[in-house]
């Protein structure tokens, strides 16, 4: 069995201070024996406009937020899922919102830019992500010790065929930054049904709480087996969650009642 971990946070506009933040959290994920750890969206800045991470976007390879990545992955020799940070795009006032994925020896081995772009306007509330971020075009997977990947991000879990042209994944990873408000109604019935779905492993590493900014994202990291019952999770606040994923088990869901094999689309 594998040990996963999934690091909460509650963002702000301070990078360094965010940096500080996963330092502390990845060691305590990896101290309590995960060797599988990933970090939320937008864990490297949560700034009080959405212009403020285009400042802070590094080139693919080069940069302080991809050095404590990588350093993190190495020192504690885990695989680290790094939720997302802003990357150089072709348009100089937008970002790419990218996850890269980082094995035990601190080297990138996988990259995902997220597709599906937010948008929400209700009373008050208002967001548009397409305004400062690029979408990526390419499904993102990898292959880990203990089966597939899959990569996606907050929005993303709305899109079902996304996750079905990942292939057959042991575990899919959401990272996140979901609002309060869509959380509430959402985030957990998404989660799970991806897990039945899918007939794998859900790992969703969330923001949760209120930001600087005045956003209050909903949080609940937490795992999902392949049968779709929540394995661990947390609520508010920064923190860690840890879960095993058992292969044996995933086998069985999928001998017992094989959808994925009955599949005809």
């Amino acid at each position: 069995m594998t040990k996963v971990a999934a690091v909460q946070m509650v963002s702000t506009p301070d990078v360094g201070e965010n940096l500080a933040t996963a330092r502390r959290l990845v060691a305590q994920a990896a101290g309590e024996g995960a060797g599988f750890v990933g970090l939320p969206e937008y864990w490297p800045i949560m700034g009080m406009s959405d212009r403020d991470k285009v400042a802070h976007a590094e080139q693919q390879g080069a940069g302080p937020i991809q050095d404590c990545m990588a350093g993190l992955a190495r020192e504690h020799g885990i695989w680290l899922v790094g939720g997302t940070l802003p990357l150089v795009s072709p348009d100089a006032g937008k970002v790419l919102n990218t996850t890269l994925v980082y094995d035990p020896h601190g080297q990138a081995v996988s990259r995902y830019d997220k597709i599906h772009l937010f948008g929400f306007n209700k009373g008050d509330e208002s967001y548009d992500e397409a305004r400062t971020i690029v979408p990526g075009e390419a499904v993102g997977a990898f292959e880990a010790p203990f089966g597939r990947v899959g990569l996606s991000v907050c929005y993303d879990l709305r899109f079902p065929e996304l996750y079905r042209a990942m292939g057959e994944c042991a575990l899919i990873v959401v990272p996140a930054a979901f609002t309060h408000t869509t959380g509430l109604a959402h985030w957990e019935v998404l989660l799970r049904a991806r897990a039945i779905e899918n007939q794998c492993y859900v790992l969703a590493s969330a923001q949760g709480g209120l930001h600087a900014n005045g956003r209050r994202t909903f949080g609940h990291s937490m795992l999902v087996d392949p049968w779709g019952e929540v394995k661990a999770v947390l609520r508010e606040g920064e923190g860690v969650i840890t879960g095993t994923l058992d292969a044996a088990f995933l086998a069985g869901v999928r001998e017992s009642l094989p959808a994925l094999k009955h599949r005809k689309l």
